[in-house]
């Protein structure tokens, strides 16, 4: 009880003070100079990580020396190095490892492999221990997976032969960080002898083997279940959960957070829902991971390249001339043509972030680069900052590079010399994202169920993305294609091939969530015709201020005229062809007329409730209508049915303007009702105010 008062006190004087945290001086700081130089360098065309590398140079201790509590922004910075690798393992599903398997492993291996053999040979006839120099080789070895990869997306070269050689190569060496954090160690000094670095490699081994087993059996059985909630943060959090709890697990076991990270990215990479956790994900990473270039730009001395201008040039040109050397002699050897060897070469001819990390690691058991000690380390930054600033100009001279050498080539010629892997040559993105002049279907209710097989017979490609469980596998027992996410996240619209599509229909029931698809939709492309429904009249404005071209009001007839002006849009016509609407309208009557001949029961939990006295006096009834009866008598519109458990009335929704099964509860006097929705199962008792 003493603590807790004295806690109390503190926590009392110090609000009562206004007195800001130690620590948040310098984190606010680094977030509004970050923002506002990732602003500015983005108007100059500049990548935002570069931008973050720079603000740490800027007000880290040997420029302004605005940060001083550096262990808070390297403690932040540990997070988002584990948000980061756990999103690469979400990204390397066993699957797409298996289709370029030969390009990450042979070629990969053959570019890690020549660098580690160069570099340590190089640095131990030059006197160096050769702990320094293997250590020296592994931080020379990796390229930025973060840059490149937001080069290739930005410049639309994923896809690209190019760009699958880079992505294939960065792969390994992101593979190879798990052995290197295992290494570092050991190299130290820490492991001792040969027989403690096997059992350390045995050990991770085994862990890996238990994990790879949770991922296959375990991990998409939890994920479902918590996706049907439906819920984005019970979502999110069990994420999160998933990734800081197989981190520190793992962590016990003597292996890295990192590696930890990693194996729980590549956990739920096994998961249907692996794409909807990345998207979730991603905010929190890519705030934490700012945090970590920051704090390598807080490494950086501005001064040391004036004072070694000589030693960081030559040590540039060096690490450039070696990366693009032992990348093309890679890609050579599997066959690729010198134009894809001139783009992907140069596109790598970086160091990467996480030789970073390995640095930090290194540092702490006694390493630093070519055994210099602090000079080793501060050239190395340097070089790596500098670098990462020029990969834009050095992707860009590759480009030049491909373009010469293809104009020397007759189309042929190209692709005899490609590789002659075709697995090599399959694209490692997501399917969906290939698709191109296509209709995108945002959420999977009604609407999108009546236009889906309308598209499909009129041979109009469409792609359905939606977040429910239910709705996904009701496409894929289909055979429909369909994308499991959040549509509402930039991430998977993007993954939808948002930016090459030529309509977005967004059936959403929710208001709020169409009107932030409608926002992110219009962001990503500003001239993408969008069509959205709203529930009330009074949505409309503010949904086509947001982006929407046209917006219809919720209710039966909306989906014949959404269906309607998204077909008409999607194949470009004056009108839509009245022989389709017809036989929609046939579709939808008998749908209503199956649901008309089924008797609506409470189910057993529902029966057993000791919250509504009214159960009782229920039974199974037959609905006198396909839709509200007063509304159809007076040839009005409804939202949403609701069916009587007393007499089988159908009414509408308070939502609807004449609100008619709360009426008719109140003049009947039968006070229970239940959702007469499809895929609805819940019921509502007017006098006791409860749901079931």
């Amino acid at each position: 009880m003493t603590s807790l008062g004295s806690i109390s006190v503190a926590a009392t004087q110090f609000v009562a003070a206004g007195a800001a945290p130690p620590f948040f001086t310098e984190v606010a700081l680094l977030l509004v100079l970050g923002a506002a130089m990732a602003y500015f360098f983005h108007r100059l065309g500049v990548l935002s990580i570069v931008s973050f590398l720079l603000t740490g140079a800027l007000i880290g201790p040997h420029a302004l020396g605005l940060i001083r509590n550096e262990a808070v922004i390297e403690a932040t910075a540990e997070v988002g190095v584990i948000l980061l690798l756990f999103t690469i393992g979400i990204e390397f599903s066993l699957e797409k490892l298996g289709r370029i398997k030969k390009l990450i492993f042979v070629g990969g291996g053959l570019q890690v492999g020549l660098v580690l053999l160069i570099v340590s040979g190089a640095l131990i006839l030059l006197g160096v221990p050769w702990q320094a120099a293997v250590f020296t080789g592994c931080l020379v070895a990796l390229s930025s997976t973060a840059i490149v990869m937001k080069l290739l997306m930005s410049q639309g070269e994923t896809n690209t032969e190019g760009g699958q050689a880079a992505l294939g190569i960065l792969i390994f060496q992101d593979l190879a960080v798990v052995a290197m954090v295992l290494l570092v160690p050991m190299l130290g000094g820490d492991a001792g002898s040969g027989w403690g670095i096997g059992l350390a490699l045995a050990k991770a081994g085994a862990i890996v083997a238990v994990v790879l087993l949770v991922a296959r059996r375990v991990m998409p059985k939890i994920l479902e279940a918590v996706a049907r909630t439906c819920s984005q943060e019970i979502f999110l959090l069990s994420v999160v959960a998933i990734c800081f709890g197989t981190a520190y697990l793992t962590s016990l076991a003597g292996v890295s957070l990192s590696l930890g990270a990693f194996l729980a990215g590549l956990v739920v990479s096994e998961s249907r829902f692996s794409e909807m956790a990345f998207g979730e994900i991603l905010p929190l990473q890519i705030l934490f991971s700012a945090t970590f270039f920051v704090s390598v730009g807080l490494l950086l001395d501005p001064g040391f390249l004036l004072r070694e201008p000589l030693l960081c040039l030559g040590l540039m040109v060096g690490v450039v001339v070696l990366k693009a050397l032992t990348t093309g002699i890679s890609l050579k050897v599997l066959g690729y043509g010198a134009g894809t060897l001139g783009f992907s070469s140069l596109m790598l001819a970086q160091v990467g972030e996480f030789s970073f990390v390995l640095e930090r690691a290194g540092r702490e058991v006694g390493l630093f680069p070519a055994g210099m000690a602090e000079r080793g380390s501060q050239a190395f930054i340097a070089v790596t900052v500098v670098l990462m600033v020029l990969t834009p100009a050095l992707a860009q001279l590759g480009k030049k590079v491909r373009s010469r050498k293809e104009e020397k080539a007759t189309a042929r010629k190209v692709a005899a010399v490609a590789t002659p892997d075709e697995a090599a040559a399959t694209a490692v993105a997501d399917r969906h994202g290939e698709l191109r002049d296509h209709v995108v279907l945002a959420g999977y209710g009604g609407a999108a169920k009546a236009l889906a097989p309308i598209l499909q017979r009129r041979g109009v490609p469409y792609l359905i993305l939606t977040l429910s469980p239910d709705g996904a596998l009701h496409a894929e027992d289909g055979d429909l294609p369909v994308l499991r996410g959040n549509y509402t996240r930039r991430h998977e619209l993007t993954l939808a091939g948002i930016e090459h599509a030529r309509l977005l229909v967004v059936a959403d029931d929710d208001p709020e969530t169409t009107h932030r698809v409608v926002a992110a939709a219009h962001g990503l492309n500003p001239d993408l015709p969008i069509l959205a429904r709203t529930r009330f009249a009074s949505g409309i404005a503010h949904l086509e201020h947001s982006g929407a071209t046209a917006v219809v009001a919720e209710d039966l007839e909306s989906v014949m005229a959404l269906v309607a002006e998204a077909l008409r849009r999607a194949e470009e016509l004056e009108e839509t062809p009245a022989a389709e609407l017809q036989a929609l309208r046939r579709a939808l009557s008998a749908e209503g007329a199956g649901q008309l001949g089924q008797v609506v029961s409470l189910n057993e939990r529902q029966r057993q409730t000791e919250h509504c006295s009214h159960v009782s006096g229920t039974q199974p009834v037959r609905p006198g209508a396909a839709g509200c009866e007063e509304c159809l008598r007076h040839g009005q519109t409804w939202v949403h049915l609701r069916v009587c458990m007393t007499c089988g009335f159908v009414g509408c929704c308070d939502s609807s303007v004449g609100k008619h099964a709360s009426a008719h509860a109140r003049e009947a006097e039968h006070p229970l009702v239940k959702s007469f929705e499809p895929g609805e199962d819940w019921a509502w008792c007017y006098e006791d105010e409860v749901i079931l």
